[in-house]
Formats: structure tokens, C-alpha cells, sequence
């Protein structure tokens, strides 16, 4: 089963080693990435970006990690914002080899209790690709639903592409 956990600077390796193996299997759900993207050195810029994030209670990194503690992914909580809206935007991979074992579903649930726990937001949004069936499922399962479509949302894969929005709302208000 998945566990997350907060990403740490000496995971950078191990990210830019699965991020490099499935560089291809992640390529039409993802922005363009510079080649340094894909490095432990690019990883490592990237990670202290975002630790720097979470201490400014900005953003939470976190790491997929299989029941042999092994890196298998990322989810992340970006773009939180307090004040009246207390939300936050939902994002995640998990690498080819693990996929369909019920890994995303999992980790999407654990920050979505986090975000609705501790965290104390009120609505968490993701967006995926209108073609992006496994990862509707994956927001579906976690009580996830759609609320609109963005035309040409994000580029990915080197277009500018709709996106289908989904919130979930904290039932406690």
C-alpha cells in the first residue's frame, strides 16, 4: 500500500531516477521540463524550492512510497491559500511499473485527510486532461467531482490543452 511522506532534500536521486525511467510514460500529462528537470541536481533545486514553501505554509511536498519505502512518485499540495478561500491545488505521478495497484488512489486520500485535518482547509482542487481517464478514477474514489472546463488550461505536452476541474470540499465545513 502507499505511504507519503514530506519529500527531503536527500531524496533527490531517488525523484530524478524514476522521473528519467518514466520520462516518456509521464510525458502526455506533463508541462515541457528542461533537461535539468530530470536530474538529482535539478531535483534537489526543485525540493529546496518547495521545503521553503512548506515552512512558508505555502505548499506540501510530498514523496510515494511503495510498502518497500522506495520512491514511486509524488503528490503535492500547491498554491495553498488562507483567508476566506483555505484551499489548496492537488498534483501527482506515480511511476509506470506501479501504476494500477491502487497506489495514486491512496496517496490522493491520505493528503486529502491531511488537507481536511490538520491542515484545516475547506476545498482542494486537481485538473487533469479530458483524456485522462485513470486519473478521474483516482479523484472519483477520493470524493473528488467536477466542477467545469478550462479550455487550453496548461501546456502539456507541448500544447496548450483543456483541462476538467474537480474539487472536494472539507464535509466539516
Amino acid at each position: 500500500m502507499a505511504h507519503t511522506r514530506l519529500a527531503r532534500l536527500e531524496d533527490a536521486a531517488e525523484i530524478a531516477a524514476r522521473l528519467a525511467e518514466n520520462r516518456a510514460f509521464l510525458a502526455p500529462w506533463e508541462p515541457s521540463r528542461p533537461e535539468e528537470y530530470f536530474t538529482a541536481q535539478g531535483q534537489y533545486r526543485l525540493l529546496d524550492q518547495q521545503l521553503t514553501g512548506y515552512i512558508d505554509g505555502h505548499e506540501v511536498p510530498l514523496v510515494v512510497t511503495d510498502e518497500a519505502d522506495r520512491i514511486v512518485g509524488r503528490i503535492n499540495l500547491n498554491g495553498i491559500v488562507r483567508g476566506a478561500l483555505q484551499s489548496g491545488t492537488l498534483g501527482y505521478w506515480i511511476a509506470a511499473a506501479h501504476n494500477g495497484r491502487g497506489l495514486a488512489t491512496a496517496a490522493v486520500g491520505e493528503v486529502k485527510r491531511m488537507a481536511f485535518g490538520p491542515l484545516g482547509l475547506h476545498r482542494l482542487q486537481a485538473e487533469t486532461v479530458p483524456h485522462n481517464a485513470a486519473s478521474q478514477r483516482v479523484l472519483r474514489r477520493n470524493g473528488f467531482r467536477p466542477y467545469g472546463l478550462a479550455p487550453e488550461y496548461l501546456r502539456i505536452d507541448g500544447r496548450w490543452q483543456d483541462h476538467v476541474l474537480f474539487q472536494a470540499l472539507n464535509p466539516r465545513g
